[in-house]
């Protein structure tokens, strides 16, 4: 396989869909805009792609929660094509209102639908956060993050709901599960519930999580935001090397040649 397809889904209030595009353009994937209508239509076919990817933005004005009705569409008009692709290992991610989409589903964290197993609720801070912030990677058998365990990122965050919530017990069986794929940390690298850092007061520092088999990933930071050297934020003084998010779609690409 030269170059895997991306399925780079839409919805009216997507806004993200070209830069995350772009991004797999970049990492050496053949990105496709797919409006969620031409699935329900039968117009594309999500069989016929090899990576999944629900951007950011608003979709539908986040009307009544943020995500909810994307992911009610999904699961009610495009259920059995969804979680086909899914139980074929093709691999999944949800950037900031992806993510929660993918968690209104059900698909994280482990790929139940219907059932919801956490929660991302409004920022501590009352506001919409929009700035740099950094995240360690974790261990786990996320395919995004292959190779990336203990690195330091640093990508932008942009929501008013992107506090990570699960009851306890929940949080206890991610963390046994290795499930936490990234969390925001301090200056010195260490995951981090206190603001500014921690951009919402998402628990245990979590901004992004995966499913057991690691093909879907969901995050709060926008990855496609930082594939550019120029796209850094201090890029006039030099880079931290090689952008921060690029590896992450990198992988994604890598991931799907093998299948």
């Amino acid at each position: 396989m030269l170059k895997p397809r991306v399925c780079v889904l839409r919805a009216d209030g997507t806004n993200c869909d070209e830069e995350t595009a772009f991004a797999f353009t970049e990492a050496g994937a053949e990105a496709e805009l797919v409006h969620v209508n031409q699935l329900r239509w039968g117009e594309r076919r999500l069989r016929d792609y090899h990576v999944l990817v629900i951007p950011g933005g608003f979709s539908y004005g986040d009307d009544i929660r943020s995500g909810k009705i994307l992911a009610v569409e999904l699961t009610s008009y495009l259920k059995e094509e969804l979680f086909a692709f899914v139980e074929r290992r093709r691999p999944v991610l949800g950037i900031c209102n992806g993510f929660q989409v993918l968690v209104h589903t059900g698909l994280l964290p482990y790929g139940e639908p219907h059932i919801r197993r956490a929660s991302l609720v409004g920022n501590d801070s009352g506001r919409f956060e929009c700035r740099w912030v950094n995240l360690v990677v974790g261990k786990s058998p996320c395919v995004f993050t292959a190779g990336l365990e203990g690195r330091v990122l640093t990508l932008q965050v942009a929501h008013a709901e992107g506090k990570f919530y699960a009851p306890t017990d929940e949080l206890e069986t991610m963390e046994a599960r290795q499930l936490v794929v990234v969390r925001y940390a301090d200056a010195g690298g260490r995951p981090t519930e206190a603001y500014p850092a921690n951009p919402n007061g998402s628990l245990r520092g979590i901004a992004g999580i995966c499913n057991p088999s690691g093909t879907i990933l969901g995050l709060m930071p926008h990855p496609e935001r930082y594939v550019k050297n120029w796209q850094y934020a201090n890029w006039r003084r030099g880079c931290p090397g090689e952008p921060h998010g690029l590896a992450i779609f990198r992988n994604a690409v890598a991931y799907a040649r093998q299948m």
